[in-house]
């Protein structure tokens, strides 16, 4: 048995300069102010119409993140209806191969009490061993999964227009978002911070 802690990380990321250029280029389209576009113009136009919460215009950036998380939490991330996923299959996936599903550790481990932490991992042991069992007894990987839990590992890409991504999260990063994907949302949100710093603190700005 082998057990994670959650991940998020950008793919194939631009740099940030083009894509403000990118959200530059179709929102002076409304305006017909192409002629204005110079070398430094886009952190200003940007800044002016996320002040006039002219919002459309962020959708024209598209933002892709790959997510280790539980399955208990990628079931609520694809609850978001405008971005595309490709996830790590279940189905196809063999985990009895090299004798070892991976788990990921819930919020509230590193703060549990011994009582809780062995509960746990003896849980997810037992889990693991009756997967290889059924998969040993001739089941394919397809119906084995029954067993799993939703402490399993995922891995999950994602890729959505930077207004979907500012709404998930505001949603996810609430304090009535369940304690596993405010974790992960807010390791991807320093993962923007740190990759787009002067568009996400116009952002944190507007919205």
């Amino acid at each position: 048995m082998q057990i994670v802690y959650p991940s998020a990380s950008l793919e194939f990321a631009m740099k940030e300069v083009d894509l403000m250029e990118k959200i530059e280029l179709a929102g002076r389209t409304c305006y017909k102010s192409e002629g204005k576009i110079t070398e430094n113009s886009c952190l200003g136009f940007v800044r002016m119409i996320l002040k006039n919460n002219h919002q459309s215009v962020l959708e024209h950036a598209s933002i892709t993140a790959r997510f280790v998380c539980d399955r208990g939490v990628s079931h609520e991330l694809v609850r978001h209806r405008l971005a595309s996923y490709s996830q790590e299959s279940q189905r196809y996936c063999n985990y009895g191969t090299g004798g070892n599903v991976v788990f990921v550790y819930p919020h509230w481990f590193d703060g549990g009490t011994m009582t809780e932490k062995d509960t746990w991992q003896e849980t997810m042991e037992f889990c693991e061993s009756q997967y290889i069992r059924l998969l040993e007894q001739g089941f394919s990987p397809q119906d084995a999964r029954a067993v799993l839990p939703n402490s399993t590992k995922t891995e999950i890409v994602v890729t959505a227009n930077l207004r979907e991504w500012i709404h998930i999260l505001k949603l996810r990063t609430h304090q009535s978002a369940h304690p596993d994907m405010r974790l992960l949302m807010e390791l991807f949100s320093n993962e923007l911070k740190k990759h787009y710093p002067n568009l996400m603190r116009i952002i944190n700005e507007y919205f």
